[in-house]
């Protein structure tokens, strides 16, 4: 099968190949479904500190996923317009989608319980929300500065 590949065919291939193994940007990361069943448990008191806890896990996972997503892009620029063997260093094992994806899922899953169980979470939301507003900002910042698009 490989003798039937022409160069070009090759090409796309690879190409193709190493496109779906660039890192995707923080904010393109899906959710994973996590169960509110499993802080069916918890008071509210004890809910508020773990929604700040993943919160947090949330910024310091997607600022790691977007430096990967910023690093791919570039090797992928600089292979395919100057080197070719850039795009070796594709960081396919840097990934941090699968992890930013379940916590999102645990902010979610923890913002329902929270919700069942009528807690008062307003203030902590408001400042999650603004952690991750600043956190976007700073991504366009950074992209505005390297002309670079995750």
């Amino acid at each position: 099968m490989v003798a039937n590949l022409t160069p070009t065919r090759l090409t796309s291939l690879l190409v193709t190949t190493l496109l779906v193994g660039c890192a995707s940007s923080s904010d393109k990361v899906g959710t994973s479904y996590v169960s509110p069943l499993q802080y069916a448990t918890l008071t509210c008191d004890q809910i508020k500190p773990e929604l700040l806890r993943v919160n947090t896990q949330i910024v310091k996972v997607s600022g790691v996923q977007d430096q990967v997503a910023t690093k791919d892009s570039v090797a992928m620029g600089v292979g395919l317009v100057l080197f070719w063997p850039a795009l070796f260093f594709l960081a396919a094992g840097d990934d941090q989608q699968a992890e930013l994806a379940n916590l999102k899922g645990q902010y979610d899953a923890l913002e329902s319980a929270a919700i069942q169980k009528n807690c008062d979470i307003a203030p902590e939301l408001l400042a999650a929300k603004a952690q991750r507003e600043e956190l976007k900002k700073k991504q366009e910042a950074q992209q505005r500065e390297t002309g670079i698009t995750p």
